[in-house]
């Protein structure tokens, strides 16, 4: 009987730490997914009006880790414009997320861009 008990607490343990690495795995996918989104919708490419400034661009993204529990600063987030000739929009994040588990604590970094791959 113990060792079903500590097999389940075992297996209750893993998935508890998988978890705690996993959860910032997954919203880092989809905030670059969300980056490269806004980055189309900018309309840069169709000549649309989109947000006239890379401030109002900026604190675009800083919304949107917000959604996350991501919180940045402003030099956190890049934004780069394209040329006349190719009118496109770039967005970088930098960012870390403390992972603390029972009896050891790390940081995983992260630096998703709007170039980034989709699901």
């Amino acid at each position: 009987m113990r060792k079903y008990i500590f097999g389940i607490a075992v297996v209750v343990a893993m998935v508890v730490v998988s978890w705690e690495i996993l959860e910032p795995e997954i919203t880092n996918m989809v905030f670059q997914d969300e980056l490269h989104d806004l980055a189309a919708q900018a309309g840069v490419r169709i000549g649309l009006p989109g947000p006239t400034s890379d401030e109002e661009i900026r604190d675009a993204v800083i919304r949107k880790a917000l959604r996350h529990d991501i919180s940045l600063d402003p030099r956190q987030v890049t934004v780069r414009r394209g040329t006349q000739d190719a009118p496109a929009l770039y967005l970088a994040v930098d960012y870390t997320v403390p992972v603390n588990l029972p009896g050891y604590s790390f940081t995983l970094h992260f630096t998703p861009t709007s170039t980034g791959g989709r699901f």
